[in-house]
This record gives C-alpha cells, sequence and structure tokens, in this order.
C-alpha cells in the first residue's frame, strides 16, 4: 500500500505524536508498505531514526504565521516565502515555539481548520502539488484532527481518501481563548465529515471526541498506539533492583497538568509515613522554558523537606537514557489531572516490566484494564497516589507480577507492528479495498 503519513513538528521539544508516528512509519516499511512522511511546521526532534529524513517541511512555521498576520506577505512572491523553509531558520522559530501558550494561537488554529478557506491556502497548494508529483497514493493520514482542515481539498485534488487519528485535541481546544474555542469546535465538526475514517488512540477518547464532534460511529476504529519494542526490557535481574533503596518515577512533560505537583506531594507524604524511609524519587521527560519557572519551586519544597538528596531530575533525556531511566525505576506514575487520550509513557514503563499507578481516568482505566500492569487511584488526590505507590512498593511480589503482566501484553497488543496493523485496517476501511469485512475490524467496545 502507498501511504502518506501527515505529521506537524514540535520543533525543538520530544513530542509524543511525533514519535508515535514515526514508530508507525517505520513499522509499516518493515512490512513493505511505502509510505512517505511529510512533516509540517517544524522539523521533528525524534529519539530514533528520522523516517521523514530528507523530506520537505510543508506549511513552514514562520509562514503560517506570517500569513495569518500580514496581508502583505500572503501576497508576497513565491522565492521570497521560500526563504522561510529554510531548517536552520525553522529550527531557531522552534525554540521560540516552545514559550508559546496555547491560548495564544486561537486565531492560527481557526485559519488551519479552515483549509483553503484559511490564510495558509497557499501552503496547501504547495503540498497538493508535490504530492501529485510522488505517483499513486492509496490513503492519506492525518497526525491528529487539529490537521482536519487539509482533508477536503487533499481529498478533491488527489482523488484520495483521507484518515486521522484523534490523539488528546479536546485539551488544546479548550485551552484556546473564549474569542476562538467554540468557533474551531465547530469548525472542526464541520471539517470532520471530509476525513473517510477516523482512528482513536483509546476507547475513551474515541467516545468523547464522537460526541464533541456528532461523528458517525460507522467513521470511528480504534488503533491503540504502540511503541518499538527494541530495547525496552527489564533491568537485568529483580535482585538488581532489589538490592538497593525503591524508586518512584515518572517520565513526562514536567508540568501541572501531568501532576507532576501531585506526585511530588504524595512522595513527601511516603517519605513522612516512614515505611518506605529510603524511596527515592527520579522525574524525566520533557522540560521546556515555560516548564522550568513551574519545576523550581517543586525543587525547593523537596529541599524545605530535606528531601532534594532523595530526588532526581533528568530533562529532555535521548531514547537510550530513557530506556535507562525506565529500567531504574520500582514504580512508575505519571497522575495527570485531565483525561488522557492514551499515555504512551505508560506502556514505556510497562514495557520495562516496572508497575504503574495511574489515575482512574481519561484511558488510563482501559490501558489498566487491557494490560493488567497495574492499580489505579484518585484522580488529583495525593494522598490516594501515596497509598496506591505503597500498596505495590510493600507488596514486592505483587509489584513484580503486575510488572511482568504489563510487559506481555504490551508485547502482544502495544508495539509498533500491532499499531501499524491497526493503522492498514483503518486504511482499507477507508479506500474500501479492505482484505477482511468492515464487521471484522475491532469496534470500539
Amino acid at each position: 500500500m502507498n501511504i502518506v503519513q501527515i505529521t506537524a513538528g514540535a520543533g525543538g521539544m520530544y513530542c509524543g505524536i511525533c514519535l508515535r508516528d514515526n514508530a508507525l512509519v517505520a513499522a509499516l516499511r518493515k512490512q513493505g508498505h511505502h509510505v512517505l512522511m511529510v512533516p509540517l511546521y517544524l522539523p521533528l526532534t525524534l529519539d530514533e531514526k528520522d523516517e521523514s529524513e530528507g523530506m520537505p517541511i510543508f506549511f513552514s512555521g514562520i509562514n503560517v504565521y506570517l500569513e495569518q498576520k500580514s496581508a502583505w506577505f500572503r501576497d508576497a512572491p513565491s522565492w521570497f516565502h521560500s526563504l522561510m523553509t529554510s531548517r536552520k531558520l525553522l529550527k531557531w522559530a522552534g525554540g521560540r515555539a516552545a514559550r508559546t501558550q496555547p491560548g495564544e494561537l486561537g486565531d492560527i488554529t481557526l485559519s488551519m481548520l479552515r483549509g483553503e478557506e484559511g490564510f495558509q491556502q497557499r501552503e496547501l497548494d504547495q503540498l497538493i502539488a508535490w504530492l501529485k508529483q510522488q505517483g499513486k497514493i492509496d490513503a492519506i493520514c492525518l497526525s491528529n484532527a487539529l490537521l482536519v482542515g487539509l482533508a477536503r481539498k487533499l481529498k478533491s485534488e488527489l482523488s484520495v481518501p483521507v484518515t486521522c487519528m484523534l490523539q488528546g485535541e479536546d485539551v488544546f481546544l479548550d485551552s484556546l481563548s473564549e474569542q476562538y474555542r467554540a468557533e474551531c469546535w465547530k469548525t472542526l465538526s464541520e471539517r470532520s465529515f471530509d476525513v473517510a475514517m477516523f482512528g482513536a488512540a483509546s476507547r475513551y477518547f474515541g467516545e468523547l471526541m464522537a460526541r464533541r464532534l456528532e461523528l458517525p460511529r460507522e467513521k470511528m476504529r480504534l488503533v491503540h498506539n504502540g511503541i518499538n519494542l527494541e530495547g525496552f526490557n527489564p533491568a537485568p535481574s529483580d535482585a538488581v533492583r532489589a538490592g538497593g533503596p525503591p524508586v518512584l518515577g515518572y517520565f513526562a512533560r514536567m508540568c501541572s497538568d501531568k501532576g507532576l505537583d501531585t506526585l511530588v506531594d504524595a512522595f513527601i507524604l511516603l517519605r513522612k509515613r516512614g515505611k518506605l524511609p529510603q524511596l527515592r524519587l527520579k522525574v524525566g521527560g520533557g522540560c521546556g522554558p515555560t516548564d522550568e519557572s513551574f519545576v523550581r519551586p517543586l525543587k525547593a519544597r523537596l529541599k524545605a523537606e530535606g528531601l532534594d538528596g532523595a530526588a532526581e531530575f533528568h530533562p529532555n533525556l535521548d531514547r537510550a537514557a530513557k530506556v535507562d531511566f525506565l529500567r531504574s525505576l520500582s514504580v512508575f506514575s505519571v497522575p495527570s489531572k485531565y483525561g488522557e487520550a492514551f499515555g504512551m509513557y505508560v506502556i514505556e514503563a510497562l514495557a520495562c516490566g516496572v508497575p504503574v499507578v495511574e489515575p482512574r481516568s481519561g484511558a488510563f482505566t482501559e490501558l489498566i484494564e487491557d494490560t493488567g500492569g497495574g492499580v489505579l487511584c484518585e484522580t488529583g488526590n495525593a494522598q490516594s497516589l501515596a497509598e496506591a505507590i505503597e500498596s505495590v512498593l510493600l507488596r514486592p511480589d505483587c509489584g513484580r507480577s503486575l510488572g511482568e503482566a504489563g510487559r506481555k501484553a504490551v508485547q502482544e497488543k502495544f508495539s509498533a507492528e500491532a499499531m501499524a496493523r491497526g493503522m492498514l485496517e483503518l486504511c482499507k476501511a477507508a479506500i474500501g479495498k479492505s482484505l477482511v469485512k468492515l464487521s471484522e475490524i475491532p469496534q470500539m467496545k
């Protein structure tokens, strides 16, 4: 099958969706399919081989911004627009983009959702002209619903069905300023009918977006996210981890929305309770300029409690360092305060045989049920989180069983290869050439 995967780059920051799409493309290619991975806005920052290497970057983030803000720039000659697509310049812009708050992007988001009717129509025409030169295309996959404004013209100009993944767009859209929030949701709902099939990363999120976008259920399929399992193995032996103090770990963006402050509160409670007097805390994940001001007070609080020596922070690790980080943990938790669409970090921890503790919200409930790799607690409640973590760490055999069950389930259900098979079924459903009947494709239950 010939597939085009369109993915929005995040510049200098690791992006879960970028990592997921890159693993997907690699798996599809290994299975013999021809896949073009086309980056939009900014270069992709990845911890594996870049599957978009050699591809031009369309919808240059600089052009998109200037086209939104300047009528003069929209009419500027093509050679001038081309100057703004330099990777070096976009890398610089990516550093500035890391400081941008979602609430500041309402006008650009709405314009992009309007597609050929928005200020960036010139960028869309250039993308389509390039795709017409790439030979036969069977399906186009959009990495998230914020790109559905592209679907109408892609479909009509290229005579190809467009599919789209749903991966947590509600949080971004709900954070937009009131001036744009309702109109963006309305436009997204309208433009969603240009997409042939949607793939939801979890049953929870598929049902949520089906309601909010008023989507027919027959246009929705469950396509779990997956990871490249290479290197994701438990520590050499349980004795290695058991020989030292227990370690509580976190690996996600270092921000309040992901519940890092709740985890720090729970860690302090656990040390004060005295049942785990040697417990250590390891925090890893993305930490950009806007996150540093959040992390500093947490470090100061740990110091005030006399626990700064028992806590470590490891920002922006590459893949190898991330895997080593996860393998060093006794238990893992990212107690997100909102309904996560999936939670890739849960799968990564389980792939290393580390049991997880997560809030009873969003996709976490079904991930724990589907893997058997952890326990649930109350959302945003440090006391409940501490008790759940304690229940795992004080029963080593239980923690070991949870980790082993989770690892086995990830290998079976949440590998990049399993994700690729799900995406192929989604594409086949969209183009009406499925090798299996639609009734046999997994429905969300």
